[in-house]
């Protein structure tokens, strides 16, 4: 039998040092595909600027890979934010998203010093200018626009038609008026304008129409400002999807705002992109244990020990992937089949159809192009655990996130008024268990109220 290997490392290995799912990085490719970015994203006549869209996949490690390539962060959240606080990222180069930071966030982004955010309405604005006063503190802000470009893609992931949640018209009254404050305020600097029309794009027109109005909106204003395009850069899931090269997609983009600013006679301070998807989604994979196979009159499953917990995109999304049995890569694929999850969901399903050699219990299935949005979007629901994450590069695995044990998942409940991880370090710290005895028994699934006095617990519920 032949075993898949990733990054020169057996995946049969994988699973038995890290369980199942896995998610795994072939940190070569998320190199190798930044380098391409950053080759192919250049101009003569202005500043170029690439921001990781963390969105996709954030982890510490993965912020520290971007960061030494010297690329910026898009954050959209509080938590983002302290994440990326965490790793090598300089903080002038974070760059705040997101249509509803809350006040708490917004303070955030001021105390930890950053230099960048884009601001989604006005009254967010309100917030940012009473900030910036309050902490004396100057801002540069990108106005997002809704440019009413509509990318062709699944209608759940397009952000920029005219009643979008995202941005505003150029022409409206919300944007006059954030002009406005702009202006008013000492602390805060109109940076440039920031569009994101959609994701998955394979389109290039797309991307010229929203160019066309951003750079008209420019002549408005007497210095070059900055362009911010988004991402959306399309990648291949199944072979039903046909991306254009990146490179190609780049430097025609860089060709076109140049050949544009130059009919219209007008400068630009830089031009951004936001590439998430495109830089980790081919480079991810999600490794799986075969579990039990059923027989219906319309149908043969295979079930898995993952599902909709460890990637929630084909049942929000109806995404589509390609898959294999990974110990078994030279077996005729002669089963057709559905790959299913073990949550309690007649819509946890995987992959619709695949074709698959025989399986058995135990094998390792692995669905490729996991690496946008499957981590980011996994969750608990049926009390399941988050997996781990590692990276592989020649021959060498990094664990980069630990895998969730069953007592992480209730370490934030209340029992008389103490957290269960309390109550648990408690019981360590009078010796009653040890750490090591307390991590054994979460990854076996033993019931830990034996760590905690059973009368205890009924007592103080």
């Amino acid at each position: 039998m032949s075993t898949l290997k990733i990054g020169n490392v057996c995946v049969t290995d994988l699973t038995k040092n890290f369980q199942t799912p896995l998610y795994v990085y072939d940190q070569e490719k998320i190199e190798a595909i930044i380098d391409l970015f950053t080759e192919s994203f250049q101009s003569s006549q202005f500043k170029t600027k690439i921001l990781y869209a963390s969105k996709a996949f954030q982890a510490i490690e993965m912020i520290n890979l971007v960061a030494e390539k010297s690329w910026g962060l898009d954050i959209v959240s509080g938590g983002e934010l302290y994440a990326a606080l965490q790793s090598k990222i300089a903080v002038d180069k974070i760059y705040f998203h997101g249509n509803n930071k809350t006040y708490q966030e917004l303070d955030f982004a001021f105390q930890s010093r950053i230099k960048h955010i884009v601001c989604d309405n006005y009254m967010e604005l309100i917030e940012i200018s009473s900030l910036a006063n309050l902490h004396q503190q100057k801002m540069n802000i990108s106005l997002r626009l809704n440019v009413g470009v509509e990318a062709h893609t699944h209608e759940y992931i397009v952000t920029s038609h005219i009643d979008s949640k995202f941005g505003f018209a150029f022409e409206s009254e919300e944007c006059r008026n954030c002009l406005n404050l702009i202006n008013e305020n000492e602390f805060l600097k109109l940076e440039g304008f920031h569009s994101h029309i959609g994701s998955q794009i394979f389109d290039m027109k797309a991307f010229y129409a929203a160019i066309d109005k951003l750079i008209v909106y420019l002549k408005e204003f007497p210095d070059p400002l900055t362009l911010n395009i988004g991402g959306g850069f399309g990648i291949a899931y199944s072979q039903q999807d046909n991306p254009l090269k990146i490179e190609t997609v780049l430097k025609s983009l860089i060709e076109y705002v140049e050949i544009t600013l130059k009919q219209h006679e007008l400068k630009i301070a830089e031009l951004i992109i936001e590439p998430g998807r495109s830089i980790v989604g081919e480079a991810g994979c999600t490794l799986y244990t075969v579990g039990y196979q059923k027989v219906t009159p319309g149908r043969k499953y295979y079930f898995v020990d993952g599902g909709m917990t460890d990637n929630l995109r084909p049942s929000l999304y109806q995404a589509r992937y390609t898959c294999d049995i990974a110990n078994r890569m030279d077996e005729e694929k002669t089963e057709k089949v559905t790959v299913a999850g073990k949550c309690c969901e007649s819509g946890d399903i995987l992959i619709q159809e695949a074709l698959l050699p025989p399986a058995k219990l135990g094998d390792v299935l692995v669905i490729y192009t996991t690496g946008a949005y499957g981590y980011s979007m996994s969750n608990q629901y049926n009390r399941h655990v988050i997996p781990g994450v590692v990276f592989v590069k020649d021959g060498q695995v990094k664990e980069v996130i630990r895998r969730q044990t069953f007592a992480d998942l209730i370490q934030q409940e209340v029992i008389g008024g103490q957290t269960f991880g309390q109550l648990v370090s408690q019981k360590v710290t009078q010796g009653q268990a040890s750490a090591q005895e307390i991590r054994h028994k979460a990854n076996q699934g033993s019931d830990f109220r034996s760590y905690i006095t059973y009368e205890v617990i009924e007592n103080e519920c």
